[in-house]
């Protein structure tokens, strides 16, 4: 169901939801900014991207795809590589930061949910289920090794230089084979496995 057809069916459950669904977004991107500038980096800070303020981050189309399909983006949070310390570890864990918050948030959205249970339905319910579902479509997509989604950069610093360069070239690229591989359905595996692999470590916390 698209946001805006929950809109129409019911306003209350659209606005619990979108509200999350859109700081799901803004969290992944501060998640980078605030892992740079703790490493040395303040370009995110002096931008004023690590910011909660929605308006700091909106991107229109990444906005007009999470209304439309539940899926969309925020404007990237700038980093500057050249303030950070050069190693491999470094470039990992700004950009792993996203992902793992993600990964962190879909967590509390399931684990709650469960503990709902059997008390499910609702808007709050509605609500929990988009928030670990737009959490988890964006970990599963960034753990992907295709500029410019946050695997390629993972994965960059430990490729050879000419493969890089190749790597690079695919950037301009990256969305639309995103949004392609979203539509057809290809990534369908990766997201069930992500999901499983959270909803499992919610069995663990939970009684």
């Amino acid at each position: 169901m698209s946001l805006l057809k929950l809109l129409v069916e019911s306003p209350v459950a659209f606005f619990l939801t979108a509200i999350p669904l859109l700081y799901a977004v803004i969290f992944h991107e501060i998640a980078h900014g605030l892992v740079a500038y703790r490493l040395g980096d303040p370009t995110a800070k002096f931008l004023g991207r690590l910011s909660l303020n929605p308006l700091k981050h909106l991107d229109p189309m990444g906005t007009l795809m999470l209304l439309l399909v539940g899926f969309g983006w925020a404007r990237p949070v700038p980093v500057n590589f050249a303030n950070l310390p050069g190693d491999r570890k470094t470039i990992v864990a700004v950009s792993a930061a996203g992902i793992v918050t993600n990964i962190l948030l879909a967590f509390v959205a399931l684990f709650l949910l469960q503990l709902m249970e059997p008390k499910t339905g609702g808007a709050l319910s509605t609500a929990l289920t988009w928030f670990a579902y737009i959490n988890i479509i964006l970990a599963s997509f960034n753990l992907i090794p295709l500029p410019p989604l946050d695997g390629s950069k993972i994965l960059m610093p430990f490729l050879p230089a000419p493969l890089r360069q190749a790597f690079l070239r695919l950037e301009p690229f990256g969305l639309l084979i995103i949004i392609g591989l979203l539509f057809l359905g290809v990534l369908t595996p990766l997201i069930r496995g992500v999901f499983a692999i959270i909803y499992g470590l919610v069995g663990i916390f939970l009684p």
